[in-house]
């Protein structure tokens, strides 16, 4: 089984997809709204310490990585956007504002799909072999790397927040104070960079396969994950999750059909998305 007081510094309703970032010394990033109504957030380009210093998680290599620059949703994929575009809502725990869960990784990619056929983008799968293209303008999920960089937002920590798992309680639904099911997206407070429920609540999956040793020999520059696999990446941690599934380096995987309502009801619906964009490029 796989392992909010927010300042509003400012909303932009954009045509095809999200404007300059503008932020000042000491502010968040601003959010702005898409033509399809979801929130993203422009994560800077920069380089971090991907993984853990811990010895004991063989397959948490600590390693230099640079990203480049991207716009990431600001929450996980709600049920309501998620039924606006695709028609059906698969979520065992039902609400408006709750993060979808039971998704399957194409079911991820197809709402990509379709939220970039809304906006007029290019869309970024192709539904035939889910390859990505990382060059169209359209949406996609994001890469192992670019999640973890965007939890961290800066964070050398062992969570965003800081060392303690005494203080997830502040910060996320987790098993400690979430027993059963998830909870409305932004009820605790955003990350440094203004993104919400990036650890909690659900799982959400991640554009890369899952490979244990792929720290020791990937690239240093936007690393997207082995060629293929099995299993695809999910990263943040659950309602369900013990505190050490939601520190910012820990990886998990799972299969990419799966929807976990084999498990019993108390167990499932745990595994959502969000989405990420390219930024143009500067003039």
């Amino acid at each position: 089984m796989p392992r909010s007081v927010y300042l509003v510094l400012g909303f932009a309703a954009l045509v095809g997809g999200c404007g300059e970032r503008q932020e000042r010394a000491g502010e968040q990033p601003r959010p702005t709204a898409t033509t399809t109504g979801i929130e993203m957030v422009a994560v800077p380009a920069g380089s971090f310490e991907m993984g853990s210093a811990n010895q004991d998680e063989s397959d948490q290599k600590l390693h230099k990585v640079y990203i480049g620059a991207f716009y990431m949703d600001r929450y996980p994929v709600t049920q309501e956007n998620y039924e606006k575009l695709m028609g059906r809502n698969p979520s065992l725990w039902k609400g408006a504002r709750n993060p979808v869960d039971q998704i399957r990784w194409p079911d991820a990619g197809a709402f990509c799909n379709a939220r970039s056929q809304a906006e007029g983008l290019q869309p970024a799968y192709d539904t035939n072999t889910w390859a990505c293209d990382f060059n169209a303008d359209g949406y996609r999920l994001p890469t192992e790397a670019e999640y973890e960089y965007a939890l961290r937002a800066a964070a050398s920590t062992e969570y965003w927040f800081g060392n303690s798992p005494e203080d997830l309680k502040r910060h996320a639904w987790f098993k400690g104070n979430s027993p059963r099911g998830t909870h409305p997206v932004g009820e605790k407070p955003p990350n440094n960079w203004g993104l919400s429920d990036m650890v909690g609540n659900v799982w959400e999956w991640c554009n890369d396969w899952y490979q244990e040793d792929y720290y020791q020999h990937s690239p240093e520059r936007d690393p997207r994950g082995p060629a293929t696999g099995q299993n695809r990446v999910v990263r943040g941690g659950c309602w369900n999750s013990k505190p050490d599934y939601c520190r910012s380096a820990y990886r998990y995987y799972e299969m990419p059909a799966y929807t976990d309502i084999c498990f019993a009801k108390d167990l499932h619906g745990q595994i959502g998305f969000r989405c990420v964009k390219k930024q143009p490029a500067k003039p």
